[in-house]
Order: C-alpha cells, then sequence, then structure tokens
C-alpha cells in the first residue's frame, strides 16, 4: 500500500540511499488476503521496529513500479527482512507477490527509510493500528520479545472478522483485539472506542506512553481523537498514514 510520509520527518542514511538486490526465499499465508514475504538482503544495514522500505520493480520492458512498505520483521543479524502485504485490488506490485512472485524470485530494495515512526525499545509504546496497519507495529511486538524488554508495551489491534487479524497466531497478552464485523462469541463488534483506549491510558507508566497509531486516514484520524480525548498528549502520538 502507498504510505504518505509526514513532511520534514524523513531521515535517509547513505546506505539507505542506494538500490540492493532482495532474494525472496519464503511465503506465509497469514489470512485470505496477506501474506508475509521474507527476503534475503546480505547488504541490509539494519533497521528500527516501525521503519520501512521503498521496493522496485522491473518489468521486462524496462517498465518500473515502486512502492513504499513497513518491515514486519524485527531488527536481527539474520540477513532477512520481512513484508507482510495485503492483495489491493489492481495493485501492480502487491498483485505480483501474491499471483507470481516464488522463492528465488529478486526485488530491488531501498532503506531502511523514516525514523519518525521508529520505537527504538526505549519508552513506553502504545500502539494502535488496523488492518495492515498492524505490520509496523509487529515489529515493535518482535523486537520487544526477542530482546527481552521491560519497558511496557500494548497493543490494539482493529480488523474486520477473526479471519482477517493478521498475526492472529502470534498476538499474546499485550495485545488487544477489536473487530468490525464479526467476532467470536461473546465479544463486542464495533469500531475501537474510549472503552478500549481510555482504561490503557489511565494505568499509564510514570513516564507516560508514546503512542504510535497506523492504518487508512480515517482510522488514523479516529484513533488519533480517541488519544487525545484520553488524555494523550498531541505531541506524543505518531502517526504512519496508508491509503
Amino acid at each position: 500500500m502507498t504510505r504518505f510520509a509526514v513532511p520534514g520527518r524523513i531521515a535517509v542514511s547513505e546506505q539507505a540511499a542506494v538500490w540492493q538486490t532482495a532474494t525472496l526465499t519464503e511465503i506465509r499465508r497469514e489470512t485470505p488476503r496477506a501474506a508475509t514475504f521474507r527476503l534475503a538482503v546480505p547488504g541490509w544495514a539494519g533497521h528500527l521496529p516501525g521503519q520501512h522500505l521503498m521496493l522496485r520493480l522491473t518489468a521486462p520492458d524496462g517498465y518500473v513500479a515502486q512502492r513504499h512498505y513497513s518491515i514486519a520483521s524485527a531488527p536481527d543479524d539474520s540477513g532477512h527482512i520481512e513484508l507482510t502485504l495485503d492483495q489491493v485490488p489492481d495493485g501492480e506490485v502487491s498483485g505480483w507477490f501474491h499471483t507470481v512472485a516464488r522463492p528465488g524470485d529478486t526485488v530491488e530494495v531501498r532503506g531502511p527509510l523514516s525514523g519518525f515512526f521508529a520505537w527504538p525499545g526505549d519508552r513506553p509504546a502504545l500502539l494502535l493500528g488496523a488492518g495492515s496497519g498492524v505490520v509496523p507495529l509487529m515489529s515493535m511486538v518482535r523486537h520487544h520479545r526477542a530482546r527481552g524488554l521491560t519497558v511496557p508495551l500494548r497493543m490494539l489491534v482493529s480488523a474486520r472478522s477473526p479471519e482477517e487479524l493478521i498475526y492472529a497466531a502470534e498476538l499474546g497478552a499485550e495485545t488487544t483485539p477489536v473487530f468490525t464485523r464479526s467476532a467470536p462469541p461473546g465479544v463486542a463488534v464495533g469500531r475501537m472506542t474510549a472503552a478500549h483506549v481510555a482504561p490503557i491510558l489511565a494505568e499509564q507508566p510514570a513516564t507516560g506512553w508514546e503512542a504510535y497509531v497506523c492504518g487508512s486516514n480515517g482510522f488514523a484520524e479516529h484513533a488519533s481523537r480517541l488519544l487525545v480525548a484520553a488524555g494523550q498528549p498531541v505531541e506524543r502520538i505518531r502517526i504512519e498514514r496508508f491509503g
């Protein structure tokens, strides 16, 4: 999905400006519409949870398509990164990944990009995501687990149904799912509300939360209003919008 970045907030290192060849090594189905694609990038310099990259496909006739995608994997030294992509109707790049790509195929990547939405693990983090907006937030959750961090981290994630909840099998006690169209028996159906956000903010750590919001424009606006209404300082809300 195309990312709309916050003006003046993108920091690009010299190495991040270089295109590198990435080889697809694994494809994992997450939901009926989303899959994770594992890429080997030998020259990858590493990233922070929440950062994204630019991906480039070049057709045999020379046509080029480029998209920004969040990195789903936690930083490690494996020489691999993972992207989780929705299959977007008529999407050139996501369509290729979902219908054509096979292990062994190569693409070009450049990054990591953007320091604004990055979470290095040094502050309490409250994560709010919807749909594929959970992808960069999951990088943060995985980083938190892999490093055994004790800093508080909580996540609220919205999905249409349990079947469309990305990473459902991997989510743990730090995550509260919200279902907007269908839910398991006994679970309310509806949008994320103050009843989901306010209790977490009321129990905030002494230093307060740093809030990270990722999703569509509509979700980002809605979630941000909920946070502000519950007392979260505006200057401590970081937003990534997908559309």
